[in-house]
Formats: C-alpha cells, structure tokens, sequence
C-alpha cells in the first residue's frame, strides 16, 4: 500500500541503513586504531564489498567506544546487509533498553519487525517515532499504511489526521483519509479529501478515479463518466478508467458504449497481464463480485477462448452465487494455463458444495488424467469417493497421491478418516500418528487420534494429552472438548466431564453427538430427565443412529 505512486518516500532497510551512514560522527582524530579510524575503514571497505571486513571493523570501532550508540546502529545495519537479521534485532534491542528515545534505532527497528512480518512490534515502534519527534513523514505513512493494511480505519484515520496537521502539504496524507473515509462511507469527508488532494497535486490520477467512484457510488453518474472521460483524454491507455467507464456505462444502461470499451479489453488482455490485475485489484481482491461480473461477461466476448478470463468468470460467479455458471467457467480453463490448477480445486470445491459428488468424481478422474502429478487432485478425488462411502476407491486415489508426495499431511489424514470409517482403526491410528510426525502442532490431529483412543477405550492418558495439546492450538474448539471430556467418561470421571460436556454444547449446539455424550454423563450421574432431553435434541439435530438413542431413551423411562 505504502508504495503507491502518491508516496514520495518508501524506503528500504538497505536505503535506511545507508542514510544512517551519513549521520555526523563524532570529532576524533584519525590514527590508526582509533574509533573513529576504524569507522572510516569499515565504510571503505563496504564501498568495495567487503562486507565480513566491514563488520570486523566496525566491531573493532564499538570496542574502542563502546557507548557510542551510533556506532552499535552501523553495526546493526552491517547486520542486516550480512542477513544477519536476528543478530542486527540483539543490538537495536540492547540500543532500546538504554536508549529507548533514539528515534534512528526506533526507526531501523521498526522497519525491520515489518519487513519479519511482526507488524504489532513495528506499530509499537513507529508509534514511539512520532510520539518523540512528531515531523517524521515518511513514518506516518508508513505507520498509517499498516493500519489500514488491518482494517483499523480509526486507528489508520487518526495517523494520517496528525500527518496533514504536521504536513499541510501532504496529499498522500489526504489522499488516505478520502480512502478511509470512502471505506466508511462518509461520503462527504471523502469527497472533500480527495478534493484536497487534487488542490494539492493537480495532475494526480488515482484520486481523480477515486473521486468519480464516489460519484457512481451515489448514482450521480454524469459526474463520474466525465471525470473517467477526461482521465481517458488525458491518458487513453488508463486501464482503470477504461474499467470504470464501461461499468458506468452498464449501469446506466449504456450498453453499447461499456462494450465498445470492454470488449477491446478482453482482447488485449491477451497480451497485455496489466489489464487483468488491474481487473483483480479493482474489483476482485474487494470483492465486488457484482461488478467484476458486469465487467468480465463483456470482455469475454473479445476473448471467449482466453482461459484467464474464464478463470476470473468462475471466481465471479461463484462470489455472486451462481455456482453451476461458475463450474461451467472454470472448466473452460485450458490444461496449458497457470491458472489451471486452482480453476480445477475451485470447480471441485463447487462440485462439493453443490453436493455433486458423482460429476466430481468424474470432474476429477479427467482432471487427473491431463495432470497427474497434483497431489490436491488426489485429495479432493479421496474425498469425493469418501462422501460416497467408496472406501476402496478412495484409499486408491489417496495413496496415489502420496507416491508424488509421502508426507502430504492432508492426504494421511484424509486416509485417516477413511481408514476410520471403513472400521479399520489400527490404520486409521497409524495414519494420525504419521501427520502427528510430520506437523507435530495439528490439532485436528491430535483431536482425532485422541478421540479415537478414547472411543476404543485404550491408551486415555495418551488420548487425553493428546487432546490438550490440540487445544492449547485450537482453544474454545466446541468439538476437541467433547473429545476431552470423552476421555473423562470413559476413566469414569463423570463429574469431570459434565462441565466440559456442557460448554461443548453450547459452543456447538446443533451437534447430535455431542448432546448424546452430554445424555451419557448425565444418565451416568442420576439426572435421568436432562438425559432423556438430550437425547431427545440429538435425534432433533439429526443423528445417523436414530434407533439407538431411542432405545437409550426408552431404558431411562420410569
């Protein structure tokens, strides 16, 4: 976000670091083995390559001084270029603990824990930054930036608020704030940022679009084709603009000039891939499924045959509901495209969602002779013949998938649950225990192998840390606390699992298992009336066994 064309500044760690370096030294003399002798070596030698030389000497400089806080944030820096990023986090943070107001380490600091993906450290650091020193441009932008990156729009708000306070000038920072404002529907604050914005820097191109979106928004739709019109005047090869002035067209019921603009559109995004990511961040990546419909029908005329298009059809569709267009769409999509792959898991998931399972079978059976070599292939192919109680079938197709890949996690648990409902359970437990191994942390895992044990009355103080380690990963999961308090009443701890039991069921209220085991343990206990009413609301809720708890029923009768 933050590298827009409406920033003037993004930089780097490297370009951080650079700047770094030209900060003043402190006065010294230049003999050798002096600090600051030393400093100027280490920089020379950077200047020629010699990094591992560069930071030895810049060691050496930090020994001579070593409570020069400039000289540990160098060596910091030489860090980072080395890769050495763990060891450059060790200096600023000892830097911070004596120093916790030197705005250049928080700076360095904080534009390392973004670039690690530890974007609250970042926060916290650049919100220190303008605490400190409240001219920091760049830092609000960027600070800013990653607010809205997590949806906090009052947070993101209250940021580029204090940038325009402190920057009249900044139409990056009101160029946000008309964003925010449009995510907010304050419609009016937006219109008046983006106005802003333009006073600013007249030639801005993005906030011109931004501005008639809010015009169409509004229906005012006059205002908006002029500005899409004078921006395609200005620069006939805008493809945002283009987009949006054949929506606007469509809209208005315009619907020979939005084909006389998408129809070319589809054509040349044959060649050209800037169109089509225009395409996805416009109106996909948000979205507004509605609108790339309207605008993806109409170039697919230009292309019919373009597998990118009917790709992003069947994403279309299916966000806007029609499922079946969408599988259509998505078949379409040629076997040499990059987007076969995912068009063929996303027609599965349809075909499974629509519970189509025999045309998935088929779908996939087809998919998987054009492309083989897919382990996700097998996976839903496993899954279907699963649905369908085809055991064999489905423990041929998974253990097909796992000859291209032995430790493909999902294609063991799959064989797992299989194994399990075909009342083979010493492999469906061998099968848990593989993924186990191979991702020690998954707690549908541990859940199910624990679960199992317990079910078959074995192993329960295994089966019951198994299932606490799965919710250490997955707390207030309604169904790993059934599984745990299954556990307790297959110890006989009935007292114990009534709590959990209970908790379970209101986690997961339309569960028939759960009420049955919650009628167990209150049977168990004496409470023989709650019994019979769970009972009751687990034949309600849809259980497979509607005799069996029936005759649970029947047995508690007076």
């Amino acid at each position: 976000m933050l590298c827009l064309i409406l920033l003037t500044g993004c930089a780097t760690i490297g370009e951080e670091v650079r700047e770094l370096a030209a900060s003043p030294v402190p006065e010294s003399d230049d003999s050798p083995g002096n600090a600051y002798y030393l400093f100027f070596e280490s920089q020379q030698n950077l200047k020629r390559g010699n990094l591992d030389l560069a930071i030895s000497l810049m060691q050496q400089a930090m020994g001579k001084d070593p409570d020069s806080v400039y000289l540990k944030r160098e060596l910091a820096g030489l860090r980072l270029m080395n890769q050495e990023t763990d060891t450059a986090v060790e200096i600023m943070e000892e830097i911070l603990a004596d120093h916790p107001n030197d705005v250049e380490t928080l700076i360095l600091f904080g534009r390392v824990k973004q670039n690690l993906n530890q974007q609250q450290a970042a926060i916290d650091a650049f919100e220190r930054v303008i605490t400190l020193d409240p001219f920091q441009e760049d830092i609000y932008l960027q600070l800013g930036g990653m607010y809205m990156d997590r949806e906090e729009w009052e947070a993101a708000q209250t940021v580029f608020q204090a940038l325009v306070d402190h920057y009249p000038g900044s139409y990056a920072g009101f160029f946000y704030l008309g964003r925010i404002g449009a995510i907010q529907d304050d419609i009016q604050a937006a219109r008046a940022h983006f106005e802003k914005t333009l006073l600013l820097e007249p030639g801005l191109v993005e906030p011109r679009l931004e501005l008639a979106a809010l015009y169409e928004a509004e229906g005012r739709y006059d205002q908006a084709t002029a500005i899409y019109s004078a921006v395609l005047q200005a620069s006939p090869g805008n493809t945002q603009a283009q987009l949006a002035l054949g929506h606007a067209y469509h809209r208005q019921g315009l619907e020979a000039q939005a084909q006389q603009l998408l129809i070319p559109l589809g054509q040349k995004s044959r060649d050209d891939p800037e169109v089509l990511r225009v395409l996805v961040r416009q109106y996909l990546d948000p979205r507004d499924y509605e609108s790339a419909l309207i605008i993806v029908q109409s170039m697919i005329q230009g292309a019919p045959e373009s597998s990118d298009l009917n790709y992003l059809a069947g994403v279309a569709l299916d966000g806007s509901g029609d499922k079946q267009a969408a599988i259509e769409h998505l078949r379409r999509v040629d076997p040499n495209s990059r987007f076969f792959r995912n068009a063929a898991v996303h027609a599965a998931m349809l075909y499974q969602e629509t519970e189509q399972l025999e045309a998935a079978i088929d779908f996939m059976r087809q998919t998987i002779e054009i492309d083989p070599g897919h382990p996700e292939f097998y996976l839903y192919l496993g899954s279907f013949y699963e649905q369908v109680d085809a055991h064999v079938e489905a423990e041929q197709a998974l253990k097909a998938g796992l000859e291209l890949n032995p430790r493909h996690s999902r294609l063991l648990f799959r064989l797992g649950v299989v194994y399990d409902k075909w009342e083979k359970k010493n492999d469906s437990i061998a099968a848990m225990q593989q993924v186990i191994e191979i991702e020690p942390d998954n707690a549908n895992a541990l859940n199910y192998l624990g679960y199992t044990y317990a079910e078959m009355g074995i192993n329960l103080d295994e089966a019951e840390d198994l299932i606490l380690k799965a919710l250490v990963h997955k707390p207030g999961d309604g169904y790993i606390i059934d599984s745990l308090a299954w556990v307790y009443y297959k110890q006989g701890q009935y007292e114990k699992a009534l709590p959990l039991l209970e908790e379970a069921a209101e986690l997961v209220p339309d569960d028939p298992i759960i009420k049955e085991h919650l009628g167990d343990v209150y049977s168990k206990l004496g409470l023989m009336e709650k019994a019979r009413q769970s009972y009751r609301q687990s034949i309600e809720h849809g259980h497979s066994d509607t005799a069996a708890i029936e005759e649970k029923i029947r047995l508690l009768e007076p």
